[in-house]
């Protein structure tokens, strides 16, 4: 998804890295075992890639941007692929768990979203979980998003989108900044 280039430099800098691996991952992992074999959707410039890969045994890491995939392969052990979260090029019952960090917002519309909610859901194993986060609006969002795309995930609304899409003991929390949300697909 295009993004301006005070975000691109945003989402490499130290700064960023920092706060994802001191804040963002633990408070969203917290209590959550993804499993043995886990999907990463929408890595992007790989931040959140190289700290998950040091928690999980397998990380898979799918990203619809055919440049940041050729950059992440070179800076991550993940297995990258090159594909659209909407349409999974994997097959069914493939992962344990999954994750998504701060991207949901690029996707560009609700559909859409909703249509990466069910693929997860087909993706994942049988009690598979599928954890996550993204930025709720504020001014500065607003400003490091212009000229992006910048499609909102609603708090309120999140926990009934997912369980339409199929997973149940849905969870959403949130801060002044972000949300977080932890759904399973049933057993």
């Amino acid at each position: 998804m295009p993004m301006n280039r005070f975000h691109q430099w945003f989402c490499r800098s130290t700064a960023w890295a920092r706060c994802v691996e001191g804040s963002l991952l633990p408070w969203v992992l917290d209590g959550t075992d993804l499993g043995d074999k886990v999907l990463e959707v929408g890595p992007g410039y790989g931040v959140t890639t190289r700290i998950l890969q040091r928690k999980v045994p397998e990380l898979t890491a799918l990203e619809i941007d055919p440049a940041l995939a050729e950059r992440l392969r070179a800076h991550t052990t993940a297995d990258v692929v090159e594909g659209d979260g909407t349409d999974m090029p994997f097959p069914s019952e493939t992962f344990s768990g999954a994750a998504c960090f701060t991207m949901l917002h690029h996707v560009q519309s609700e559909a859409l979203q909703d249509r990466l909610f069910a693929e997860v859901h087909r993706v994942l194993r049988p009690g598979g979980v599928f954890a996550g986060s993204d930025s709720r609006v504020s001014a500065g969002f607003r400003l490091i998003h212009l000229f992006d795309t910048m499609v909102v995930v609603d708090p309120d609304t999140l926990a009934p989108r997912l369980e339409t899409a199929g997973f149940t003991d849905v969870k959403v929390s949130t801060t002044d900044r972000a949300l977080r949300f932890r759904a399973r697909k049933p057993a």
